[in-house]
Parts: structure tokens; sequence; C-alpha cells
């Protein structure tokens, strides 16, 4: 064996770079998306946690969470009268998306507890039949479900995507140079004349404009949630997507 190949074999393997998956159907994110493989995936997801709520609603949860594994599936909840989380697992199946096993977990719960107000005529003790299936795990902080308010640029979306900005992108010390820079890839891509697309450049130079706009008086609103857990709010009886943690400009 040569000198050449002795080093060579001597090398570490490079470790396998981290799967990215879709925070809605848990696929294999393509290349350049960042967070969904596709929009309507992650609208489809969301408008079906949002007519799932009934057992939420009977709970009295404060707040729930929804997130998974490539093998689970997990709710947490915490509700108006106590500090203690509950969380429930389920499995996930082979060749279901998360959201269809939160469906059968959701079902299963919801009878359960039907079955038990029924049987009692009584809500409370329903509840508590259901809380008794939970597990409680009891080093489990409550910010784990308690979500974070945070502060997010209001800005309309699709600029952003048109440029493929994130909304963490702009902070206050940096958005114009963002902006600017994302711009100027866009604009070697898809430029007529190196022989892009004169429609998509039109609408890269409007989404441009609009950002440019936007940060001579830039707003922001104030939002709740977790990067990578959709979340429940009980006050609004509503699921929220995950969003976008800021971070400052380096």
């Amino acid at each position: 064996m040569s000198q050449s190949n002795k080093h060579s074999s001597a090398l570490p393997a490079r470790p396998a770079p981290k799967k990215r998956i879709c925070l809605a159907c848990g696929g294999e994110l393509p290349p350049r998306h960042r967070r969904y493989c596709a929009n309507a995936c992650r609208q489809n997801l969301l408008a079906t946690l949002n007519r799932r709520t009934g057992l939420l609603r009977a709970l009295n949860a404060r707040y729930a969470t929804f997130y998974f594994t490539d093998w689970v599936i997990i709710m947490d909840l915490l509700l108006y009268d106590t500090e203690q989380i509950f969380s429930y697992m389920m499995p996930r199946s082979a060749g279901r998306k998360p959201v269809e096993d939160f469906c059968e977990l959701s079902n299963m719960l919801g009878t359960l507890w039907w079955n038990e107000k029924n049987r009692t005529k009584k809500r409370y003790m329903a509840t508590q039949f259901i809380l008794d299936q939970a597990k409680k795990p009891a080093d489990q902080p409550k910010d784990t479900v308690v979500p974070a308010m945070l502060a997010v640029p209001a800005v309309q979306s699709s600029s952003l995507i048109t440029l493929e900005l994130r909304a963490d992108e702009l902070t206050f010390a940096n958005m114009q140079k963002r902006i600017k820079q994302a711009y100027r890839r866009q604009a070697m891509k898809h430029h007529p004349d190196i022989g892009g697309n004169t429609h998509a450049f039109r609408k890269i130079q409007e989404a441009y404009e609009k950002l440019l706009e936007w940060t001579k008086h830039p707003t922001y609103v104030r939002r709740s949630g977790f990067p990578d857990k959709w979340l429940y709010e009980g006050a609004n009886n509503r699921w929220l997507q995950p969003i976008v943690i800021r971070t400052s400009a380096k």
C-alpha cells in the first residue's frame, strides 16, 4: 500500500449531515426549503389541528404543544388550575404523517372522555380520568409548554419569500444590509440581462422596494410560540405554527 493511501485510510470519516425534516409532515426537506416542504403542507396541518380543539377545551387547557420525532408524537398540556404538565405519547405509524397519528390520539382521548362523562354524568370526573392516563414528568419545567413572547417584523411574508429572507434576519442593526444582499443574490440569478425571467425579476424588484420602504418605519408584532413545536392557546382556542426565533446579527 502506498504512503498516500495509508494516510487517506487513516483519515476520520466525516459525520453525515443532520437530516432536515419538514415541521409539518416529517419528510426530508428539499434543498433550500427552510422549515416546510411546501406551504400547503403547513396550512393543512394547522387547519387539522384547529379542527381538533374540542378535547383541549373540555380539559380546560391553558396551553398545549404538539411535536414529533421519527418514532413518536407528543402532546403536552398545561391546565389553567394546575402547574403540572401532562404528556401524551403515541408511536408513529409507518407510512402515516404525524398529524394523522395526532388525530388518532385525539379521537381516542376524546372517546374516553365522553364515555366517562356519560358514565358518571360529571365533566370533572371525565377530565380527571383523561389526566390519569397521562405521563406526569416531575422534572419537566413549565416553560416547555408556556411560550415566550417574541417580537416579529410586521412585514409582508411574500416579500421575504421572494427574496429568500427569514424574518429573524431583519434586526435593527442590519435590516437594510440583509435586504440589499438578498436582492443582489436574486438579481444575479434572475436579471433579464443574464437570461432571467422578466416577470420573476419584476416580482423581486417589487419585493425589494417594499422591504426597503418598511425599513423607514419598521414595526413589529408580538407573537408567542416555540421554534419546533405547534402551540395551542386556550385563551384564543387556536393552534399556532412554530415561530422563528430572532437572533442578533453576527
